[in-house]
């Protein structure tokens, strides 16, 4: 009996070590959005807090979801608007912090006359998927406000990396970006920038998110990747040339970006600009909880999100801010 009683204590023990070990995966888009997740894991700050961190690169904010909904990954950092629409078709989904406010920025050709956003009609503009933030932002609040029909201007869903090579190669007039692919824009391209509506409507656009299940099963490991999350935003913000230093070579191959008027330009410099025109925060403000639900509501306009009972969906609905009150952010 005593034998069996040691035997099953070690392998207890056991299955608690292969737990501990149990890697923890982090989903990611390639865009300074995301920045925090990408300098956590290249710093070694996941590594600080005890987690064996696999960071998992993503093409869209959609595909990221999926594979938090089919438990394929533990969290992502991605667009708010991917986590509404999902959650409101019964997706166990909770947005666990921020991340990155919205800056996003239209440059258009030097060549196409268009100096305000009004001057889109009849252009062709290169932006995000359908029913990305980007999109979203785009149609239920740029256009909107500048006096624009979503049809009144030709809008291109493609990656910021192919949205920057059709202004290079003249296949569009603008496009609407996020960093460093804005900066990167204009250093290549012949095109300035119009508009940027982080200065007009900010609101924020990335945030972290997991599933009910793991936060109910793994809620220690959640809140250590945000421990390390919130390190790497603190580096960010504060020491944006160190951080341009893990994470240039993601955002650029070369060691230098050849540009239009400055010659070669190291790529640490080109992403440290990036940095320092973002805003990045782990904890979610009442006004920014606020501008979150006016966003549900546009994408519920726009009839990217439907609820069961066809009533207002609830952003509360989907928020666990546990760890941001327990951190006093």
């Amino acid at each position: 009996m005593k034998k069996f009683a040691i035997a099953a204590l070690a392998a207890l023990a056991f299955a608690g070590q292969a737990y501990a070990q149990e890697k923890f995966k982090v989903g990611y888009l390639r865009v300074m959005d995301d920045a925090q997740a990408i300098v956590a894991h290249e710093a070694g700050l996941y590594k600080k807090y005890g987690l064996d961190v696999e960071l998992v690169e993503f093409k869209s904010g959609t595909d990221l979801i999926k594979a938090i909904v089919g438990g394929q990954l533990d969290s992502g950092v991605l667009g708010f608007t991917n986590a509404v629409a999902w959650a409101s078709k019964g997706a166990d989904l909770k947005v666990v912090s921020g991340a990155q406010h919205g800056y996003h920025a239209i440059v258009a050709r030097n060549d196409a006359n268009i100096s305000k956003v009004a001057d889109l009609k009849g252009k062709t503009l290169a932006s995000q998927a359908e029913g990305s933030t980007a999109d979203t932002v785009l149609k239920g609040v740029v256009l909107k406000q500048a006096g624009l029909k979503t049809d009144d201007v030709n809008v291109m869903g493609v990656s910021p990396q192919v949205a920057v090579q059709s202004l290079v190669g003249k296949r569009v007039d603008a496009a609407f970006l996020f960093e460093p692919q804005a900066s990167i824009a204009q250093l290549i391209a012949p095109v300035k920038q119009i508009y940027e509506i982080g200065e007009v409507w900010p609101f924020p656009c990335m945030v972290t998110v997991t599933s009910g299940e793991t936060l109910k099963k793994r809620k220690d490991a959640v809140w250590k990747s945000l421990d390390a999350q919130r390190d790497a935003i603190d580096m960010l913000q504060k020491k944006p040339q160190d951080a341009s230093k893990l994470i240039a070579g993601y955002f650029i191959s070369e060691p230098t970006l050849k540009t239009l008027t400055k010659g070669e330009v190291p790529r640490e410099a080109v992403i440290t600009d990036a940095i320092k025109s973002q805003t990045f925060s782990a904890a979610l403000t009442p006004k920014e909880l606020a501008r979150m639900q006016e966003i549900a509501d546009i994408l519920q306009e726009q009839g990217s999100l439907k609820t069961r009972d066809g009533k207002p969906f609830d952003v509360n609905s989907i928020l666990d801010l546990s760890w941001q009150k327990e951190r006093k952010l």
